[in-house]
């Protein structure tokens, strides 16, 4: 039997043409029928003899012979050519180490300003606990009841670095003071607006049920003012720093959620996301291995972004009088500053240059960070 299947096999591919497309010269060339409207397609037609098979086998052929015969006629030295295989190499083909967290870093550090600025908030961060190491007088200590007339008003000297206010207090220690104040007020507030938004944000978009309720609190606390809460907040409970840090997380979350529930809605029925419910993964950790991986670039940008939105609204609350005049800021340092302007602008320039500084630092690090964390930036 298997000789006759061997001779049927030879005469039937005797008996057909076989058609090579190959780069090597060409000896015999004909035009075939176009397959588009001006394209033509040169082949070479080799006509295999298949009596002539090499019984060398291990001859090894020159670049560029065509050799064809068939498969059941043809040494099996003449069919294949082993690789030797190596268990290490085999190992170093399938390892890969890739990193997120450093492909991050690599990708930031490539971004020479953005890592000025930020190398210019830590020090800055940095220099506000130093600074009342280094000063004369203390913040905490500065008596609002009293005024010293000799020394109000004074500009900027060798004694008094940043000269002296309305009460003839150091405005140098205040401004540094001032800054330590904002800084930390703006990072707790960013900080837990952002961890409350996402999780709300995440259970909105993700669990249907819920996207009615977290709906209608969304329209209702959006639809009025922010400033009408606070104010509210500050008359009837009290006007202390933690008392509207507080306020603030608990209004100030509404476009995080919002923003990362619109985005869940573009993964939650992903296959992959299909494929978890089905084999009965739970709720929380397809939320937190499955889509918050592809927030991240979001959160950090929205991270960024908020904690200068945080000082100017505790700048424009201090200017309302809504926040605690006994604890310095920047918005109370900027208050203050506002009525004596024109006559001592350094009242005003000292606060509004750090907040100018912090807002910029952060923009512009929080835009490459944001970028950095994105996996599709990642070669």
């Amino acid at each position: 039997m298997a000789k006759k299947q061997e001779i049927k096999t030879a005469d039937r591919l005797a008996n057909s043409d076989v058609e090579v497309q190959s780069e090597l010269p060409r000896t015999e060339t004909s035009r075939m029928t176009p397959f588009g409207a001006n394209e033509d397609k040169n082949v070479v037609n080799l006509k295999a003899d298949y009596n002539k098979v090499d019984a060398n086998t291990d001859k090894k052929y020159e670049r560029g012979t065509v050799h064809t015969t068939t498969r059941s006629r043809m040494p099996e030295k003449q069919l294949f050519d082993f690789a030797e295989y190596h268990s290490q190499d085999a190992e170093k083909t399938g390892y890969s180490n890739y990193s997120y967290w450093k492909s991050v870093w690599a990708n930031f550090t490539k971004k020479k300003v953005a890592v000025v600025m930020a190398i210019v908030f830590f020090a800055l961060l940095i220099f506000t606990f130093i600074a009342p190491l280094i000063s004369i007088y203390d913040a905490n200590t500065v008596r609002l009841d009293h005024v010293n007339r000799e020394t109000r008003f004074l500009s900027p000297n060798s004694h008094f670095w940043f000269g002296t206010d309305s009460l003839g207090c150091d405005y140098w220690c205040q401004v540094w003071s001032a800054t330590r104040t904002s800084i930390i007020l703006s990072v707790s507030v960013s900080i837990g607006q952002i961890i409350v938004g996402v999780i709300i944000g995440l259970l909105w978009g993700y669990v249907r049920k819920l996207d009615r309720f977290f709906t209608e609190l969304y329209s209702f606390i959006n639809n009025i003012p922010t400033i009408i809460y606070m104010t509210l907040i500050a008359l009837m409970i009290g006007k202390s720093t933690l008392i509207m840090a507080v306020a603030l997380i608990a209004l100030y979350w509404l476009g995080t959620a919002r923003n990362i529930r619109n985005l869940v809605f573009i993964y939650r029925d992903r296959e992959y996301n299909l494929a978890s419910r089905c084999l009965g993964t739970g709720l929380w950790r397809i939320l937190a291995k499955n889509i918050f991986p592809y927030l991240i670039s979001v959160i950090v940008l929205r991270l960024a972004l908020s904690i200068p939105g945080v000082i100017a609204y505790e700048s424009t609350l201090s200017y309302l009088g809504l926040l605690d005049i006994t604890t310095p800021s920047l918005g109370i340092l900027l208050r203050d500053a506002r009525s004596n302007f024109l006559e001592y602008p350094y009242l005003m320039i000292f606060p509004a240059a750090i907040v100018s500084l912090i807002t910029i630092t952060f923009y512009l690090v929080g835009n490459a960070f944001s970028d950095a964390c994105d996996p599709r930036n990642h070669v």
